[in-house]
C-alpha cells in the first residue's frame, strides 16, 4: 500500500543532492538570516530520505534506474 502511494522515483545522486540543499537551507533557521522561511528546507530533506518526489509521480518522471 506504501509504495502505490510513494512510488520510488529518485536516485541516489538526486536524493543526496535533495538531502544536501535541504539541510544546507534548513540551517538558515539557525545561521544566517535566521528566517523561518527556512523551515522549507525540509521539503527537499523529507523526500530525498524516502526517495520518492510527489511533483515527480505528478508529471511520470524518474531519476531512479529500474
Amino acid at each position: 500500500m506504501f509504495r502505490s502511494l510513494l512510488p520510488r522515483n529518485e536516485g541516489p545522486v538526486d536524493r543526496l543532492a535533495r538531502v544536501g540543499i535541504g539541510v544546507g537551507v534548513t540551517s538558515l533557521v539557525f545561521m544566517g538570516p535566521h528566517t523561518p522561511w527556512a523551515w522549507i528546507g525540509l521539503v527537499p530533506v523529507i523526500t530525498g530520505v524516502v526517495g520518492s518526489c510527489p511533483l515527480y509521480t505528478l508529471f511520470g518522471m524518474s531519476t531512479c534506474r529500474r
